[in-house]
């Protein structure tokens, strides 16, 4: 169970809005809410299937640099 600690004097609204990003980063209320109903087979696997697909898109994205030539360097950096 995650919680959240109130600090003295700290707003309840402010204290909730940590509570919702801790889990939204850790993936809590997406699994919540895939729960709710039934997913089929094959439903899950075309889930995967885009989260991969965006997963590899961003890993190509920062994997796939390419270097900067020596040339490129303007007079200014020498």
């Amino acid at each position: 169970m995650r919680s959240v600690t109130v600090r003295k004097g700290e707003p309840i609204d402010r204290a909730l809005k940590r509570l919702k990003t801790k889990l939204d980063t850790e993936g809590i209320l997406e699994e919540m809410r895939r729960r709710r109903a039934f997913e089929s087979p094959m439903d899950e696997k075309r889930r995967k299937a885009r989260s991969a697909s965006k997963r590899n898109k961003v890993k190509w994205r920062f994997t796939n640099k390419e270097e900067i030539p020596a040339s490129s360097v303007t007079p200014a950096e020498s």
